[in-house]
């Protein structure tokens, strides 16, 4: 018997109340994407059935009004499973005027046999602040993955910010040293800080390059974490770690979410 194909869609906004702090606007999903409120200005994705499952189509809306600020982070691990046909998993994302946005689930696990298709795009205001984390294990323990297309859209203040896309399960491309090599994961942290007002230019922010990291400055107003590493744990470890390094005002998201740091004896 054929499962039914799934389209599910989940709406998250944020406003002031009038204390002029951030509430929860509008807050309507489906199963199996399910949000659930969990403290004042943070939601977590709740996996409320399997998937998303082969032929599933899922899309979550995130607007974050002026002022105010939102964390998005999820209970588990996304488990893509295999089924009929390729299965889509859409984010579109607007930060307004001095808001911040922390995005941070569990990693996506690509299991055995899955064709899954990731799109992110975020528009953020000159002056918002984000800070977005994904991370894709290759499987689960001891089977190669499946198939993964992701594509990372960000516009900041009307410009490109970052344009990424990579696959994951061609065989013939996965163990290339030049594309993933022996590892079983990646990741990836977009941190952005404010596009800077006309005047004197700051010096030019330089990358750093460590074990499996790199922390790469972009051209406008935001920096990029890439890691590799062989299981989920080294890669949050490795991730932090660039996290980390990126210089930031007090306050900003990347303050507030990094927790996790490698020993000093791994990493310069």
């Amino acid at each position: 018997m054929t499962k039914a194909l799934v389209r599910a869609r989940a709406i998250l906004r944020t406003g002031l109340d009038d204390r002029g702090l951030t509430r929860i606007e509008t807050i309507r999903s489906d199963p199996p994407l399910t949000l659930r409120q969990t403290a004042p200005g943070e939601v977590h994705l709740v996996s409320t059935g399997a998937g998303p499952l082969g032929g599933d189509h899922l899309r979550l809306d995130v607007e974050v009004a002026e002022g105010t600020s939102l964390t998005v982070r999820s209970i588990a691990s996304t488990l893509v499973l295999p089924g009929a046909g390729r299965s889509l998993m859409e984010i579109h994302v607007y930060v307004a005027s001095g808001a911040t946005l922390v995005f941070a689930p569990e990693p996506t696990v690509l299991a055995a046999g899955c064709d899954h298709r990731m799109t992110t795009a975020v528009t953020l205001a000159a002056d918002a602040s984000l800070f977005w984390r994904e991370e894709i294990v290759f499987g689960r323990h001891g089977e190669r993955p499946g198939r993964c297309h992701s594509r990372f859209d960000a516009t900041a203040g009307g410009r490109p910010l970052l344009r990424q896309e990579f696959v994951v399960g061609d065989p013939e491309a996965d163990g290339s040293p030049a594309v993933f090599g022996t590892a079983r994961c990646v990741g990836s942290t977009l941190i952005t800080t404010e596009t800077p007002a006309e005047g004197p230019k700051s010096e030019p922010r330089e990358a750093e390059v460590a074990e499996g990291v790199a922390v790469l400055p972009l051209a406008g107003p935001g920096t990029l974490v890439s890691a590799l590493a062989a299981d989920a744990v080294e890669l949050r470890k490795r991730l932090s770690w660039g996290e980390s390094r990126v210089s930031v005002q007090a306050g900003s998201p990347a303050r507030a979410t990094v927790g996790l740091r490698p020993p000093a004896s791994r990493f310069p």
